[in-house]
């Protein structure tokens, strides 16, 4: 018994050996857009349609389309049994996608949640917009849609408007948030010793502020009404706690309420709080020593001639690639002749220097280039607007006197001596941190600040649409819900987020009733994708 079979797609022919006739499969484009899958037969240069096998509107519905063709192709059978109509022509089969469903991406997505203990949550609805915000962000509504492509059984829009109810009435946050902290004490071994904080503000599309909703300052020069999140998440960036703040609240005073709320949930005492120089005021440092933390943040180079007053009178503008200079910074700067009379830089000690913090500065070639450049594009940018002789708004180095616009050359040469040098405060001693090890363990914050982006982009948790505080503090633990998911996601794999979601989606299983049976059709899973399914836990 011999016959061929041939398959064409994109000028690539698979063929092979059937039985004594040659059928074959055959695609065609219908006016509806589908692509038809047919089973063709050609005798004496007459082409005949044996079976049609269906339509085929997506990538998965056609490969299963072309994955049943081989098969009936490959029954053995001489001809295709396909019956007869009363004038002799074959009956079409009537083959009927009747679903499709990305589930392996929902698969993927649900393990995840219940390896973290989200299922402590037990609402499938909440679920389902956690599933969605991860999947594509878009609004509640819309998210009915992102269900239903992903095969799920699609709900009422009242279902999800109620689990945002549940949320606020049942605590959903502190549930995500122990699970979140469970996680990391039992996954990383307890290392909950140093701790990662930043805050952003999000926007909302709103033309009327109310008591959260509120205009304050912006990053992005925003005029909207805005609030305040803070986040606090582990050395690798795993979110541990997430809280909002009116939109005009200074970020300084976040971080104090934030860290003692996580404090207070799980009980820990003893741990390290890493913040950029945003959260560097001295109430706000006095405030979070007396509350018993340890932190670093982030200093500002304006005050490198003030702390590194000794370097400079003794060694002028030299450091070599790399060098670190270990001193204190003063609380309030006064000025003290006496500290020039030796070169040694004091060793910060909390009793002997009630007045000062520890200060640590480092220099590096690779920043001093990249500040020179950035200072090089400054001056330019204020020599035009001076030569131009107009200001839309404050520019550095330009100095206004009346309407006459000069170039602070002043300004200029102190910040040209500074390219270069990065600082960083503490109140932990050298004894129970070295300087590198401040430095390492602040140069970690990249880790919040990719969470964020994750947030506000791979999550679109912006702008927000929601009005009550209740429906905002819900978005917010969805989105804190889907930004554990991705981080776990991301550490397991080493794809982020948005890539395993785009590779995944596609991989759809198909179910497709033909000539009175139903038929399951798996999608065939590339082997670099079958290694990533395996890291995620499939």
């Amino acid at each position: 018994m011999s016959a061929w079979f041939r398959w064409g797609c994109g000028g690539t022919n698979h063929i092979g050996r059937i039985g004594g006739v040659s059928p074959f499969l055959r695609k065609v484009r219908t006016a509806s857009g589908a692509t038809a899958v047919q089973v063709v037969e050609k005798k004496h240069g007459q082409r005949r349609i044996l079976e049609h096998l269906g339509s085929a509107h997506s990538e998965a519905e056609l490969a299963a389309l072309v994955e049943i063709g081989i098969q009936k192709l490959n029954s053995g059978q001489d001809r295709l049994d396909l019956g007869a109509d009363d004038q002799g022509s074959p009956k079409a089969a009537g083959a009927v996608v009747r679903g499709s469903a990305s589930r392996l991406l929902v698969d993927v997505v649900r393990r995840s949640w219940d390896r973290l203990g989200f299922g402590i949550v037990d609402d499938e609805a909440f679920f389902q917009l956690v599933l969605a915000r991860l999947v594509e962000p878009t609004s509640k509504l819309d998210s009915l849609r992102v269900i239903g492509e992903l095969g799920l059984p699609v709900p009422h829009r009242n279902t999800f408007n109620k689990a945002l109810r549940r949320c606020a009435d049942k605590a959903y946050r502190q549930h995500i948030s122990k699970a979140c902290f469970d996680h990391v004490w039992t996954g990383a071994g307890g290392d909950i010793s140093l701790l990662l904080y930043d805050v952003t503000t999000l926007y909302f599309e709103a033309e009327k502020e109310d008591d959260l909703r509120k205009s304050g300052y912006s990053k992005e020069r925003r005029v909207d009404p805005q609030i305040l999140v803070g986040l606090l998440v582990d050395r690798t960036g795993f979110p541990l706690e997430i809280a909002c703040f009116e939109g005009s609240k200074a970020e300084t005073l976040t971080i104090l309420p934030v860290v003692q709320a996580f404090q207070e949930r799980h009980q820990v005492a003893d741990m390290v709080v890493v913040a950029d120089a945003g959260m560097l005021s001295a109430k706000n440092l006095q405030d979070i020593d007396e509350a018993q933390l340890r932190f670093i943040v982030g200093s500002r180079t304006t005050k490198a001639p003030h702390d590194l007053v000794k370097h400079f009178h003794w060694h002028g503008n030299n450091f070599t690639d790399g060098q670190i200079i270990d001193t204190i910074t003063l609380k309030r700067w006064k000025s003290d002749p006496e500290v020039l009379k030796s070169r040694s830089e004091p060793v910060w000690d909390p009793e002997e220097h009630a007045n000062a913090w520890r200060a640590i500065w480092s220099y590096s070639e690779k920043r001093a280039a990249r500040d020179r450049y950035t200072l090089n594009q400054q001056r330019n940018k204020a020599i035009g607007i001076i030569e131009d002789g107009k200001q839309t708004r404050k520019t550095r180095f330009v100095k206004t006197s009346g309407t006459t616009l000069t170039f602070d050359e002043a300004t200029y040469q102190r910040a040209e001596a500074l390219v270069g040098l990065k600082g960083y405060v503490t109140n932990i001693t050298a004894t129970v941190m070295p300087a590198a090890e401040v430095i390492s363990s602040y140069h970690d914050l990249w880790h919040v600040e990719q969470s964020f982006r994750m947030s506000k982009h791979d999550l679109a948790a912006r702008p927000i649409y929601h009005r009550t505080r209740d429906a905002i503090e819900a978005h917010l633990t969805i989105v804190f819900a889907a930004l554990a998911i991705a981080r776990d996601l991301q550490a397991r794999t080493g794809w982020s987020v948005r890539k395993l979601i785009q590779t995944l989606r596609p991989l759809r299983h198909v179910t497709i009733q033909i000539n009175g049976q139903t038929i399951e059709a798996a999608p065939g899973i590339p082997t670099d994708v079958q290694e990533i399914l395996k890291r995620a836990g499939h």
